[in-house]
C-alpha cells in the first residue's frame, strides 16, 4: 500500500486533532487546520514545497488569530468567583468577630455559614463582601463603600 502526499497530510491532521482532544489546547487544532490546508494543496496538485507553504501559512495565521483573540478576550473568572454563575458573589455580610485562623461564622440567607478572610492584611469585624464560594465556605473581603 502506498500513500500519496494528501493521505499523509490527512493522517497528520487527524493526529493533531486527537492530541488536541487529549491536551485541551486550541493551538493544536489551529495547526491541524494548517495541515488540512496542506492536504488540500496536495489534492490541488501543488508540489511538496507549495504544500508546506500552504500548511505553514494557514496554520501560522490560525495560531496568530487565536492568540490575539485570547489576549483581547480574557478568560472568565472561576465559577466560585463568577457572579453570573454564583448569585452569592457580591453579596454583603456582617462579621461580628474573626478567629485567629482568619475564619468566622456569619449569618447569611437565614443560615450560619463558615467564612474565611480572603483579603490582604488582618481581618477586622464589620461589613464584608462575598468574593467566592468554595464548597460550603464563603470567602470574604472588606466591603468597599
Amino acid at each position: 500500500m502506498t500513500w500519496d502526499q494528501s493521505t499523509a497530510w490527512w493522517v497528520a491532521t487527524g493526529l493533531l486533532v486527537v492530541l488536541e482532544l487529549t491536551s485541551g489546547t486550541f493551538y493544536l487544532l489551529m495547526l491541524g487546520i494548517g495541515t488540512a490546508a496542506g492536504a488540500l494543496a496536495a489534492h490541488a496538485g501543488l508540489p511538496f514545497p507549495g504544500q508546506l507553504v500552504a500548511a505553514a501559512a494557514v496554520g501560522g495565521a490560525a495560531v496568530t488569530f487565536w492568540r490575539r483573540r485570547r489576549l483581547a478576550h480574557p478568560a472568565a473568572p472561576r465559577a466560585a468567583e463568577n457572579p453570573d454563575v454564583n448569585m452569592d458573589v457580591g453579596s454583603r455580610v456582617q462579621v461580628d468577630a474573626w478567629g485567629d485562623d482568619r475564619q468566622a461564622t456569619v449569618h447569611y440567607r437565614g443560615a450560619a455559614w463558615n467564612a474565611r478572610f480572603g483579603g490582604s492584611g488582618a481581618p477586622a469585624p464589620g461589613e464584608h463582601v462575598i468574593v467566592a464560594v468554595e464548597g460550603l465556605q464563603l470567602v470574604l473581603d472588606r466591603a468597599v463603600r
